[in-house]
């Protein structure tokens, strides 16, 4: 649930694009996609039920099981999926409703150069669905690129081509975004970052407890290679050098622990002293295929991993690095491409890595690549049919009660002082919502989009995002603009802006729903907005002050007591084990683990506010009393059943902790959950109250 947007990064580089207006190539007598599959009904809408319950279980002695039970024993994970949770519920009914405005927008008849979304997302949905047209161009797609990466014969060549990659959207070495500077929102600002590993972490390379993943991913290396025309010989060799590349840049790489920490991942260079400390990496360059004037300053977020770089490009030969690329274009590239290679690309990425036994519906993959390239245009469509704007007034409804409670707790929170106090006060302030949808969407008519090309259009949509997004570096922020898409079911705080984000997605069942009392709907969307209004002040959103800068605005001693409370956190989800021999990471889940506190504490605060204020609500509904509703409502939103290698793959690199304990993990600390279920001393489910914490 609920990303916390610290930079986004998705940001392609930009190429100059002859602007045309994009029109539908098809009319309503055209036949659809040769394999454009009968569409089937939506699944159920997963709402909150009793029935997922197991009323055998004692809520003191499980109650993830009594809030989820049934749910749990009737839901495998399906084949095409890794795990199956309320969340991919939600999404998997979303997809359906996608799919059927594909399938309209597909046959959408509009007269020649009418720049309409549908035309956009029509045109691009047949390019993926055309597997016959894919088959037929096999490696065509990424020739010239392969030409181009043998015919690399200086580090000037390799710096001009890695450019051109990422400009479109083709990652290797390291990433560059272009975001807010967080010492000075106002403005965008160029970062870059380390990167370069195909590998969800640099553990996957570096820890005994994957050898075994390891060797399957060189498997992986050596049969992608060799459906590229090697011979195995070479195939093999060329997969040693990938690993020992990316190996050497995974330990240059710091851990995901290392990159919580604002103000430590926030290094503020000039141009001369980047050059000074990474001569072998030609900037110059790189800006400049890059079609960026070369930046007043750069923001490194990890310099040791660039100076590791720095001597890897000198110490390694220009052929090790061309096959490298190689790999990255084909491993890029690979999901849309001929069958072999896709097939070949989940074999290792889907069933290795999350233990996904089958691929998704192709249709199903298509809306991916278009809700990733052109999302808005997407997210318009969706709109117009699924979001009514009743949704959007009761939800910001929803959003101004939670609020008025966390600004009552924040002006009277006991360990804080009162000079800390006012500054956070001050920010809260500042604070602002966005529900559903951008009021204005983004205009693709820039991008060509043709139904016979479909790996150039995602490359011209990439270079679209990336013009867009490097033209503004040193320009004023644009804070109408949104970091994920209206389609999209999540939500997410962005500290630069000091605000949380709701897509249209999310605002369903079993998060928003207007047939539920208010219990339910507070346990499950009251506390996702008090999670993310939280996150401004949790371990890492604490660290912006009122204009979203990093800015140290707090005394050492009210920093102190913050981190006291925040230590009880991390202990209480390391002692939760995942697999046998693996727990969950408190210091890497802490924010996300802070916010679902601060979202219970918050969300039952407003509901028994709204109790109060209308008595008639109060009612025992199932059985249960509205405080025991808020609370399986609650779980309910985190039942999950997942993969033995996705489960390890999450504990690895996901910053939020599994479901099953964001689903108890945080009422441990209330007392009113225990007063709800009459959960005693020595229940399994009890801790003890000095080991509670409670910070907002």
């Amino acid at each position: 649930m609920a990303h916390y947007i610290m930079k986004m990064i998705t940001f392609f580089p930009a190429i100059v694009l002859l602007v045309v207006t994009t029109r539908c190539t098809t009319t309503a007598a055209d036949p659809p996609p040769a394999n454009s599959p009968a569409m089937a009904a939506p699944p159920r809408v997963p709402a909150f039920s009793v029935a997922y319950m197991d009323r055998s279980v004692n809520p003191g002695v499980d109650f993830y099981h009594f809030a989820d039970g049934q749910w749990l024993k009737k839901n495998p994970v399906p084949p095409d999926k890794s795990r199956w949770a309320s969340f991919t519920e939600l999404a998997e009914r979303n997809w359906h409703l996608i799919h059927e405005i594909l399938d309209a927008a597909v046959l959408q008849k509009a007269p020649p150069h009418t720049p309409l979304p549908r035309c956009e997302v029509g045109d691009f949905f047949a390019s993926v669905m055309d597997t016959n047209r894919i088959e037929k161009l096999g490696l065509k797609p990424i020739a010239d690129d392969l030409k181009r990466i043998d015919r690399i014969k200086s580090g000037q060549d390799l710096f001009a081509l890695l450019a051109d990659l990422h400009q479109r959207g083709i990652g290797g070495i390291f990433h560059a975004d272009f975001g807010p500077d967080s010492k000075n929102s106002s403005i965008y600002a160029v970062e870059l970052r380390q990167g370069g590993l195909s590998l969800p972490d640099r553990e996957y390379y570096l820890k005994a407890g994957f050898t075994e993943k390891l060797k399957q991913y060189h498997d992986h290396l050596q049969k992608m290679f060799g459906l590229l025309g090697e011979t195995p010989a070479v195939a093999v060799a060329h997969a040693e050098t990938v690993i020992a590349l990316e190996t050497e840049l995974a330990k240059a790489s710091r851990t995901r622990v290392e990159l919580r920490d604002p103000n430590k991942n926030y290094n503020k260079l000039t141009g001369h002293q980047l050059t000074a400390k990474t001569p072998a990496l030609l900037w110059t360059i790189y800006f400049a295929d890059r079609k960026l004037a070369e930046p007043a300053y750069e923001i490194v977020g990890q310099p040791e991993f660039f100076e590791a770089v720095n001597q890897l490009v000198q110490e390694r030969p220009l052929s090790d690095w061309k096959v490298y690329l190689r790999w990255h274009l084909l491993h890029e590239s690979a999901p849309l491409l001929p069958t072999a290679f896709e097939q070949e690309n989940f074999n290792f990425f889907g069933k290795v890595l999350s233990g996904q036994p089958e691929q998704e519906p192709r249709w199903k993959r298509a809306a991916h690549v278009i809700d990733g390239n052109i999302g808005e245009a997407l997210g318009q469509l969706y709109v117009e049919k699924y979001f009514p704007p009743e949704a959007r007034a009761r939800m910001n409804e929803l959003v101004e009660n939670l609020k008025v409670v966390f600004h009552d707790r924040l002006e009277k929170v006991s360990w804080m002082s009162d000079g800390t106090r006012a500054k956070a006060l001050a920010k809260f302030a500042r604070f602002t919502q966005k529900i559903g949808h951008p009021d204005k969407f983004r205009d693709y008519s820039a991008v060509i989009i043709r139904r016979d090309d479909l790996l150039d259009n995602v490359h011209r949509a990439a270079a679209f995002e990336s013009q867009r997004e490097i033209a503004r570096v040193g320009k004023p922020v644009d804070r109408t603009e949104w970091s994920m898409t209206p389609e999209t079911v999540n939500a997410y705080f962005n500290p630069q802006l000091n605000e949380i984000v709701f897509p249209a997605g999310i605002l369903q069942p079993p998060f928003f729903d207007v047939t539920m009392d208010d219990a339910v709907n507070y346990g499950a969307i009251g506390v996702v907005i008090g999670h993310e209004m939280t996150h401004g002040y949790d371990d890492q959103g604490r660290k912006y002050d009122a204009d979203g800068n990093l800015n140290d605005w707090w005394t050492a001693a009210d920093a102190r007591a913050f981190d006291d409370r925040a230590q009880l956190v991390v202990d209480e989800y390391n002692a939760f084990e995942v697999l046998p021999g693996l727990h969950v990471n408190g210091k890497l889940t802490l924010g996300e683990n802070l916010a679902d506190l601060g979202g219970v504490h918050i969300a039952y605060e407003a509901l028994q506010r709204a109790l109060a204020k209308d008595p008639s609500r109060r009612k025992t509904i199932d059985g249960f009393t509205p405080e025991q509703r808020f609370f399986i409502s609650f779980a309910q939103v985190w039942r999950t059943n997942i993969r033995e290698a996705e489960a390890q793959r999450l504990a690895t690199v996901d910053p939020h902790s599994p479901g099953r304990f964001r689903a108890f993990g945080p009422l441990l600390n209330l007392q009113a959950f225990y007063d709800a279920f009459d959960i005693k001393p020595g229940s399994p489910m009890w801790r003890a109250p000095e080991q509670r914490a409670e910070i907002w």
